[in-house]
């Protein structure tokens, strides 16, 4: 019996007891196991309260400090790619350095696996019970939408980093696919196709999108799955799997009333999802704050901030011009113990010490739509596409003297989505190789810069830029390697035979 249906029961009900036990929208944690399963799906409302109980367990299950829920997944994907020099500081040094996720035996590679297969099962569950449960088809179908909304996301999120591209090899063996309640006697699955896997995914996000279609959440509630976040996670899967023209309508779909932030905007932290660009993400009060966490890594400036962790790759800083409203962010730390560190200030802590977490944004959909077209040979959409989000953050247009156009689209992704877990999932997509190098001259000497000490005193010190830049194997990285791949626990390949 594998580990994913000896675990399920526990997990269902807990999660009920947690949706019941917290306020409305803000959710508490308290396992038992004194319901059942009859009263869990008896109802709508019921089922409704598992829906925020399985998104709460998403964002808010800590497996360690350094993995509080999703944000660690794109917290590691930003560490394991080009653009974040990661410190010696707690949390991402391994993933950085490339020596954990390919090791069944870690804990973060143990809890990748949990979080996602736990948020598949109870999705399974609700999309199988809701039907018999009392209430209106109208809530019926928004559970039903939620439910496949996210168990695309799981799935998504296993296609993403447990296989390479879906455009390198579709028939490529990935994990196994469980679309129905697993129960203590369920047996052990073996691995799916990446084509296989991609289908359900969009499978499910068309029929989540038809059945969430009418739906508007209210707007300060931007964690809960309607149309629009269907939309993006469905581009996102066509992005994957080339299919251009798809990938960029469903983008459009999924931007629509949620229009590019001005620079003051972007200025703010990155922390509330009250911004107009935020399509989707998981908020967070003085009360209930886990995730909020993850900003100890991506904070680089606010005194509260433990790590400061994930400072740029000084380099990054060159693709960027100087009337470019994202270059302000960029500031050579001056601190004891971080001289010569460049922070990019885009995340900050609210005053409180916490900050909303965010999934998806309208300037990624640009980006995705650009992709599209230029991929598609739409060169004038793309193009067109490109400038407006340039336009927006005051940067340079293009011009065919650039050069190559779909590579300007990978590289503004890279600019505009730094530290929002797009790195290494872009990597393994376009089959590219990770590129870092130390911060040295032509002569192999480290590069001056010049810093501003507490005192207010300036001097030149060396900066601090990549410190791995090779596989641990001590070969020069490549493009499709092992390392980028995710493992599946051994715990998991013991327990599941069929694997």
């Amino acid at each position: 019996m594998n580990l994913f249906a000896k675990k399920y029961k526990i997990y269902l009900l807990s999660i009920f007891v947690l949706a019941l036990s917290g306020c409305k929208d803000q959710l508490d944690t308290m396992p038992t196991d004194a319901v059942t399963d009859t009263e869990i799906y008896k109802n709508t409302s019921n089922i409704q309260t598992v829906i925020n109980g399985t998104w709460r367990y998403l964002n808010d299950t800590y497996f360690t400090f350094a993995n509080p829920g999703y944000s660690a997944f794109m917290r590691t994907s930003d560490a394991m790619a080009n653009d974040v020099a990661v410190t010696t500081k707690y949390g991402y040094r391994d993933p950085y350095a490339f020596t954990e996720l390919f090791d069944r035996s870690t804990n973060r590679v143990n809890a990748f696996w949990t979080l996602l297969y736990k948020v598949i099962d109870n999705t399974n569950n609700v999309i199988a019970k809701t039907e018999q449960a009392e209430g209106t088809q109208e809530d019926k179908d928004l559970l039903i939408g939620q439910a496949k909304t996210l168990r695309a996301f799981a799935y998504l999120n296993f296609a993403s980093y447990y296989q390479f591209s879906y455009l390198k090899d579709k028939n490529a063996l990935t994990v196994p696919i469980y679309t129905e309640p697993s129960t203590t006697g369920t047996q052990g699955k073996p691995k799916a196709s990446l084509e296989e896997v991609y289908a359900l995914i969009t499978a499910d996000l068309t029929d989540a999108i038809t059945k969430l279609e009418g739906y508007n959440r209210p707007s300060a509630q931007k964690y809960r799955v309607d149309a629009h976040v269907a939309n993006g996670l469905l581009a996102r899967a066509y992005l994957n799997m080339g299919q251009w023209e798809l990938a960029a309508s469903a983008a459009a779909n999924a931007a629509e009333g949620f229009p590019l932030m001005n620079a003051e905007a972007y200025y703010a932290g990155f922390n509330d999802a009250q911004n107009p660009e935020w399509i989707w993400g998981h908020l967070q009060t003085t009360d209930q704050s886990t995730a909020s966490y993850t900003f100890h890594y991506l904070d680089v400036s606010s005194s509260g901030s433990f790590y400061f962790s994930f400072m740029a790759d000084p380099f990054f800083k060159n693709h960027f011009a100087p009337q470019d409203v994202r270059t302000a962010l960029f500031e050579w730390d001056g601190l004891p113990g971080r001289e010569g560190f460049l922070r990019y200030k885009k995340f900050k802590f609210k005053q409180n010490l916490i900050g909303d977490i965010v999934y998806m944004r309208s300037s990624e959909m640009w980006l995705i739509q650009a992709e599209g077209y230029a991929r598609a040979g739409q060169q004038a959409e793309a193009v067109n596409t490109l400038n407006t989000l340039r336009e927006a953050r005051n940067a340079t247009l293009y011009t065919a003297q650039e050069g190559d156009l779909v590579e300007a689209i990978l590289l503004e992704r890279r600019k505009e989505l730094w530290g929002e877990g797009f790195g290494l999932s872009d990597i393994i997509r376009n089959q590219k190789s990770v590129v870092r190098k130390s911060f040295l001259d032509d002569a192999g000497s480290p590069i001056k810069v010049t810093i501003t000490t507490p005192s207010g005193e300036q001097k030149q010190v060396n900066g601090q830029g990549h410190r791995v830049v090779r596989f641990p194997d001590g070969n020069a990285f490549e493009a499709n390697s092992r390392y980028y791949i995710f493992a599946i626990p051994l715990v998991e390949q013991q327990q599941n035979p069929n694997l």
